[in-house]
């Protein structure tokens, strides 16, 4: 280890997660009434909740991520790439816009393509996942990659706690990765920092929520999330770091996917997530909630045994039983319960 990682190391990582939670927190129940004031999600036929609903949390998610994992990095000695702070702040910023006016389609997409290539395109030239690949090739594809998972993340925030229950296990994971020596230690700060914002905005957004992330929260945690993913899978773990979103990007992929074939306007807010047909189908909110979390759960367990194994068997199977286990959600969600 160097001096930075005993430094870290040292201090009690949950600690920062727990900062992290009182300040979302905080935030969050303090910027209420104003979120309610000029923040108003309005429920609509796409829509899972029923009553006006402020939105905008994600600020106190994001403040409390970037604070205290800023601070927490200049005291431990550790650095925390400046383009992803400003590629955060600036996909946040056209979150916010979003959630106050509605921006056009392909100004968004253009803007966030900039963030996560201001990520992608400044990191080192060694950080590989294909080395085969020529360099530019491979960082394109993992631009259109991250695009793409910034707006997955931003979809399937459409039901209260579904995204705390995404992001606390993946992070948590992160987290005991980075313990494990296994991510690197701004990677594992982020993720305890991220994880500790989630948990601080959970008791405002359970159901039924008080408060919504909106855009200025989704978007950002996706980068945020997405990075820490492409940490791990540039230190030889792309497996791991396909496991533990992989109920995400089943979920959204399928979905784009069915509706581009039925030729539907594949951009616009629609009601046909897995997890949106579980609640059409008799599941309540909790239980969808719950399933997810649990799957969450054993994709998270799946990643780090095949980290910890290092064995192609093991990661194959693994794989295989994330597969079986997503597999088998996605059908529940998609039959109707008995009344």
């Amino acid at each position: 280890m160097n001096q930075a990682t005993d430094a870290l190391a040292a201090m009690p990582s949950l600690l920062a997660v727990a900062i992290a939670a009182l300040m979302s927190a905080f935030i969050t129940w303090t910027s209420r009434p104003l979120l309610q004031r000029y923040a108003l999600a309005r429920p609509n036929a796409r829509s899972s909740h029923r009553i006006p609903t402020p939105q905008g949390a994600g600020i106190a998610v994001i403040a409390a991520t970037l604070i205290v994992a800023s601070v927490w990095a200049a005291f431990a000695g550790v650095t925390i790439p400046p383009a992803l702070i400003a590629a955060t702040v600036l996909i946040a910023l056209v979150g916010f816009a979003d959630d106050i006016v509605s921006l056009p389609v392909l100004l968004r997409l253009g803007l966030q393509a900039a963030a996560v290539g201001a990520v992608v395109f400044t990191a080192p030239d060694t950080a590989r996942i294909v080395p085969a690949l020529p360099l530019a090739l491979e960082r394109s594809l993992i631009l259109i990659a991250g695009v793409w998972f910034v707006n997955l993340v931003n979809f399937m925030d459409g039901l209260d706690l579904m995204t705390v229950a995404e992001v606390v296990p993946v992070t948590a994971a992160l987290l005991l990765l980075g313990w494990l020596g296994e991510v690197s230690w701004p990677a594992a700060l982020i993720a305890a920092t991220l994880c500790g914002g989630m948990l601080g905005f959970a008791p405002f957004n359970r159901p039924v929520a008080k408060v919504f992330l909106g855009d200025v929260g989704s978007l950002p945690i996706g980068l945020l999330l997405g990075w820490c993913l492409l940490e791990l899978a540039w230190r030889g773990q792309a497996a791991a770091a396909l496991l533990l979103p992989a109920y995400y990007l089943v979920d959204s992929t399928l979905t784009l996917l069915r509706r581009i074939a039925r030729r539907e306007p594949f951009w616009s807010a629609h009601r046909t997530h897995f997890y949106q047909r579980a609640t059409d189908n008799g599941f309540s909110v909790p239980r969808v909630i719950g399933e997810v979390f649990l799957l969450n759960l054993v994709l998270a367990a799946l990643a780090i045994l095949t980290v910890r194994a290092g064995s192609m068997a093991v990661t194959s199977f693994a794989l295989s039983a994330g597969a079986v286990a997503i597999g088998f959600v996605l059908r529940r969600f998609s039959r109707p319960q008995a009344s």
